[in-house]
């Protein structure tokens, strides 16, 4: 059945408050420029949000929150799939597409208090002035990493849910702080729950953290017609590069991995990309980092400039493994494994 005929378009979704926004965000901008259509959402509940007592590394990874999602759009029984493009693995199923990919939000992780501390000193309390010990709530392990790198004195605890359940565990004493992405609680208006903004000298944010993308089948012209326009040209140069890197070091989520790209607009069609990437080991004491930059000219083809943009990617790759990646990795497996 064409569905565009049908003058309606299914996105499938998580059911999380913060899924859910999203797709009504990404919804009400198809319906902005096709008054026509008929959006409807279809809620699926993923195997990532039915396991919420361990780290999802334990069973696979973030791949668990989209599997389900892109079932239905394989079996057609929905259209596109709107997806936190953090969590979408780097290969996809064939026969689908990741190339509408919105313009990113706030890239960047935040430290959130208690709200009874938070009300005493809002927006002030920083990563350094945690008390020596303090036991901090996350289920990323490139965050503890990185954190670890900076304050080895802090424990951590995993912490799974979603974000009000989170929230509700702060403020319940079951942690003394708690990482979460900032886009994530600017987007259910909870702004005000952020204590402070950890500097990216500290936290350098997951590729694609930030950013929303929306997945489709291949050969639905119509449908990709349709989504192009909502697709932002910088978050696509970047996020196109921080994939590029991810995917050549091949680590899933045993081995924690940074990666984070910046786009300078010279003129429409130069522009500059910067990447950086990072290895960290599981006991944050080594960190590789890893940056390069290219100018981009779409004056010589989209397909080029495309393919210089993950050119850039493997070459942090290889700059990362060159400097032993592929070692701190190894080690972080083997520290996963028991």
């Amino acid at each position: 059945m064409n569905r565009s005929s049908s003058m309606s378009i299914r996105i499938a979704t998580r059911k999380s408050p913060l899924a859910l926004w999203q797709a009504e965000y990404v919804a009400n901008l198809i319906k902005k420029d096709n008054m026509h259509l008929e959006v409807d959402l279809i809620g699926i509940s993923t195997e990532g949000d039915q396991l919420l007592e361990s780290a999802i590394s334990n069973f696979g990874g973030k791949g668990l929150f989209v599997k389900e999602l892109e079932n239905a759009l394989i079996d057609g029984s929905a259209d596109i799939a709107v997806h936190s493009t953090k969590d979408v693995p780097m290969v996809l199923p064939e026969g689908l597409d990741l190339s509408i990919i919105c313009e990113r939000g706030n890239p960047n992780d935040a430290l959130i208090m208690p709200a009874s501390k938070n009300k005493l000193a809002p927006t002030t309390f920083k990563i350094s002035d945690l008390p020596n010990g303090s036991l901090v709530g996350t289920s990323s392990l490139r965050r503890k990493c990185q954190i670890l790198n900076f304050r080895p004195d802090l424990k951590f605890k995993t912490l799974r849910g979603n974000i009000n359940t989170r929230l509700k565990k702060l403020d319940d004493g079951e942690y003394d702080a708690i990482i979460l992405a900032a886009a994530g609680l600017e987007r259910l208006g909870l702004r005000e729950r952020i204590s402070s903004i950890i500097d990216r000298n500290i936290v350098l944010p997951a590729v694609g953290q930030g950013v929303l993308s929306i997945e489709h089948r291949i050969n639905d012209q119509n449908i990709t017609s349709l989504l192009r326009p909502l697709s932002n040209q910088n978050s696509v140069l970047c996020i196109t590069a921080e994939r590029a890197m991810s995917q050549y070091l091949d680590v899933g989520c045993q081995a924690p991995v940074a990666g984070f790209a910046e786009c300078i607009d010279f003129s429409p069609e130069i522009k500059k990309i910067i990447l950086e990437g990072r290895v960290i080991s599981f006991d944050g004491k080594k960190m590789l980092r890893e940056s390069a930059e290219i100018d981009i000219d779409f004056g010589e083809g989209s397909n080029k400039a495309y393919e210089n943009v993950k050119k850039l990617g493997v070459q942090v790759a290889k700059g990362l493994l060159e400097n032993g990646a592929l070692k701190i990795i190894d080690e972080a497996k083997i520290d996963f494994m028991g």
